[in-house]
């Protein structure tokens, strides 16, 4: 592979770009009108406009992106995440025209994106799953009567779901009719497929994912565990790994079940596991992520490996130079999500321009960031700024060196989710790892983080007043 087009923007964009032209492979990126001053296209070699700030006009346009690779010459091409990265289409279209997709093959992109299909195909490999129903299901009575079977509270889910969408937890046979008909709804306007299913709701889980990377020469090995429990809408805000609550024996069984789960669809490039863990240390499998995962960053500051530079050697052919046995884990690493988003008012989305954009440096601090001082933050996409990745040689200087970088990352014009980060790295529960899924619900409310902000301001106008009495006596003193 000489040339490689990253069909995404942002942070990942850049990120994947550092890494392929480490492995010294020309870049070229793609990018929309509300994009055109973003720092991943100055990074690339060539660049080129899909078309207008609208996703279904620029980022999702497949046959665009093929033209461009034709026209530039392109080997192969990065999807990172989100866009088209679990698009099974957009990798057969790429493979018809003779160019790599830097990740798994279309059928297992297919079945995987699915539950119920992914359900499916792993269960031959003696997985453990969530007790529940592996079918799609719209008959309430047939619902409630496998409701009641498996015991209330049960979870209504999406098939082609994700992000929380098409999910309605209920506690009582009464509200099954009202919230089918929600989920139902709400999974046929977000994925244009209506299929739900149910599972037994798992009252108190932790939301543990194992990476695994698998050549395309039968070899497939897992990188150990991340924690990603700390979630806001279903989705992760802060990841770690380690996890805290596994011993070696359970990260060895979570460890083989995800290869099992690899080695079920044929898998190939890095694709990334997700189990439940219980309150009891039972875990079930859940889905699998068709490819690089928003945080792993946490992986690779653990094991030491570059999982970009893994993919394109799995896409170019060569065989995995890792074997299970040389993966270890050195320290502790920690990711909070940088979101625009404003954690005073539900964490919704806070567009704006970015007056004031400093980031954190120095050792140990990572961050794969996509904007600058100056520009705006587009309505468009995926409000995230940057990551803000930590490493210490223990989860305590992780953390402790995640609250100096939150400090030192200055942003002012929009809200972010720095000061939530703070919260969660300074809180009890979190800081002893005594946290589930349900984090955000029981100890955050917006109330807490003014409070806290409201002390932190007091107590600095205080030392910045005892400061200037001192400057002002000494003045006084004659010398």
């Amino acid at each position: 592979m000489k040339k490689i087009l990253v069909a995404n923007r942002g942070e990942i964009a850049l990120r994947v770009m550092k890494t392929i032209k480490k492995m010294g492979i020309k870049t070229v990126a793609v990018y929309s009108e509300a994009d055109r001053n973003s720092p991943h296209i100055k990074f690339a070699d060539e660049a080129v406009c899909l078309g207008p700030a609208p996703s279904n006009e620029s980022y999702l346009k497949m046959d665009k992106i093929i033209e461009v690779c034709k026209e530039l010459g392109v080997d192969g091409v990065h999807p990172g995440y989100g866009f088209l990265s679990e698009n099974a289409a957009f990798a057969e279209l790429t493979e018809k025209n003779n160019i790599t997709f830097i990740g798994p093959r279309s059928k297992a992109i297919e079945v995987m994106g699915s539950k119920l299909a992914a359900k499916e195909t792993v269960k031959a490999y003696d997985i453990p799953m969530v007790p529940g129903i592996d079918e799609a299901i719209e008959d309430v009575n047939k619902a409630t009567q496998i409701a009641r079977e498996i015991g209330f509270p049960i979870l209504i889910k999406a098939s082609a779901g994700g992000g929380g969408k098409g999910m309605r937890v209920v506690n009582e046979e009464k509200d099954l009719e009202e919230q089918m008909k929600r989920a139902i709804s709400e999974a046929k306007s977000a994925f244009g497929d209506g299929s739900v299913f149910i599972e037994k709701y798992v009252a108190s889980p932790r939301h543990i994912e194992i990476q695994v990377l698998a050549d395309t020469h039968g070899n497939i090995i897992h990188l150990v565990e991340r924690e990603c429990s700390i979630q806001r809408r279903h989705q992760k805000v802060v990841e770690e790994a380690p996890s805290v609550v596994l011993d070696e024996s359970l990260r060895e069984k979570m460890g083989n079940a995800a290869v099992k789960v690899a080695r079920s669809c044929d898998y190939v490039g890095a694709g990334t596991v997700e189990f439940l863990l219980d309150e009891n240390k039972n875990f079930y499998f859940l889905e699998m992520n068709t490819r690089l995962q928003v945080e792993h960053p946490v992986t690779e500051l653990i094991t030491g490996v570059d999982l970009v530079e893994q993919q394109i050697k799995i896409a170019r052919g060569e065989v995995l130079e890792i074997q299970q046995e040389d993966i270890k884990i050195n320290g502790h690493a920690m990711e909070l999500r940088v979101y625009a988003e404003d954690p005073l008012n539900d964490f919704l989305p806070s567009v704006g321009n970015l007056e004031t954009y400093q980031l954190p440096v120095g050792e140990n601090i990572r961050v794969d960031n996509g904007f600058e001082e100056g520009m705006d933050v587009p309505i468009y996409y995926d409000p995230m700024l940057s990551k803000l990745i930590t490493y210490g040689k223990n989860r305590e200087e992780a953390i402790q060196l995640m609250i100096e970088a939150i400090a030192d990352y200055k942003v002012e014009g929009v809200s972010t989710t720095l000061a939530f980060g703070k919260f969660v790295m300074e809180n009890e529960h979190f800081k002893s790892g005594d946290f589930d899924t349900h984090f955000v619900k029981k100890y955050f409310t917006p109330e807490a983080l003014s409070k806290k902000n409201q002390a932190e301001a007091k107590l600095a106008a205080k030392v910045a007043l005892a400061r200037y009495l001192q400057e002002k006596k000494l003045l006084k003193t004659p010398h």
